[in-house]
């Protein structure tokens, strides 16, 4: 299946970028999800006439993530959980409690820009995990994890 890029992919291409795709590739995920239109003679031309617009977007997308990037840098994000007496947590700290509590100390994440390169965290104590907020933007985040009392 061959396609045009209408936003940056990571891994295949930028805008404007025609690729070839699987076809499942391209029916289940790129043309859903607004990233990508058939690369027919109309939608060249269609593209190439909002290809000004479509990069306009990108740049203000990738502007507000860096100004984010920007506000997260000294951030240390604290999580307070049940804890057993050895520091193991009763259950554990997911992508959507980090994006909860970070959210609730001022900083808006989405559950879907929180990456866990070990899984979900389980012991108390200082973690790192990752923030991708743009597909060039990727921010470190300090977690500290306590044991509630």
């Amino acid at each position: 299946m061959d396609v045009i890029l209408l936003q940056k992919v990571a891994n295949l291409g930028t805008i404007g970028d025609r690729v070839k795709v699987k076809s499942g590739y391209g029916r289940n995920f790129l043309l859903p999800q607004g990233k990508a239109t058939l690369a027919t003679p109309a939608n060249v031309a269609k593209f190439e006439a909002r290809r000004a617009e479509l990069e306009k977007v990108a740049r203000e997308q990738f502007g507000d993530a860096e100004l984010r990037a920007r506000a997260l840098a000294e951030f240390k994000l604290t999580i307070t959980a049940k804890a057993g007496s050895e520091g193991k947590l009763f259950g554990s700290i997911g992508t959507s409690d980090i994006a909860e509590a970070a959210t609730r100390a001022g900083h808006k994440v989405a559950r879907s820009e929180v990456r866990l390169p070990n899984g979900p965290l389980r012991v108390v104590g200082e973690h790192e995990v990752s923030l991708h907020l743009h597909t060039d933007v990727n921010v470190p985040l300090a977690i500290s994890i306590v044991a509630e009392e």
